[in-house]
């Protein structure tokens, strides 16, 4: 982090070493395993998915899959875009992979968005889009979501915009439903990209020039 919002960057490193040295991580921390979340005090849009996967968790980088990719292709915005923690914070709901359950991984932990987001978002001032994918960030982040489908959720999309966007998982298996909604290629993606692009359109240097 730059040294142009210095108090800013001290209290996001420290809340990083509070949460790595919550009794809740031990493990994760005794095996040397890092929380893989970014998020810089410029940032403009946070991206809100489920957990890291075990990919996302040794390297140590976030959406480091096909998954990844077809999230940048539907922002709209380059490798390195997606990567500049001045444009984009990652905020998953849990900042380390879950473990493996009998039908695919482990659901987030429910404790861990609760706890740690708001102090996390709290450092970021200039965040003007949330991006929320899946099911677990759109029940935490849109109360009014809860005992709808995730269809329905996407689906009123415009609702929630301009300050929030609900999305399907972009991961390939969910290929089946995005053939069945073809409103989501049509009229949701360009949506997306929009604001994207109007909110990094928008983006100040840290002089605020």
């Amino acid at each position: 982090m730059d040294g142009s919002a210095t108090g800013t960057s001290t209290a996001l490193e420290r809340i990083r070493e509070e949460i790595i040295a919550d009794p809740a991580n031990r493990a994760a921390t005794a095996a040397g395993l890092q929380p893989i979340y970014t998020a810089h005090p410029q940032a403009r849009i946070v991206l809100i998915g489920q957990a890291p996967g075990t990919r996302a968790q040794h390297s140590g980088i976030p959406w480091n899959d096909p998954s990844g990719v077809t999230l940048r292709r539907w922002l709209g915005v380059t490798h390195d875009e997606f990567y500049d923690p001045t444009l984009f914070a990652i905020l998953p709901m849990d900042f380390y992979f879950p473990g493996k359950g009998a039908h695919g991984d482990l659901p987030p932990r429910p404790d861990v968005a609760p706890r740690w987001h708001p102090r996390l978002l709290t450092e970021l001032p200039h965040v003007q889009l949330t991006v929320l994918i899946g099911r677990y960030a759109q029940k935490h982040y849109l109360p009014g979501a809860t005992g709808t489908t995730l269809t329905d959720t996407v689906r009123a999309f415009r609702d929630h915009l301009p300050d929030r966007m609900p999305l399907v998982h972009p991961s390939p298996l969910n290929f089946r439903w995005q053939t069945r909604n073809p409103w989501f290629a049509e009229e949701a993606l360009p949506a997306l990209r929009a604001r994207v692009q109007a909110v990094l359109g928008t983006r100040t240097d840290p002089d605020g020039r």
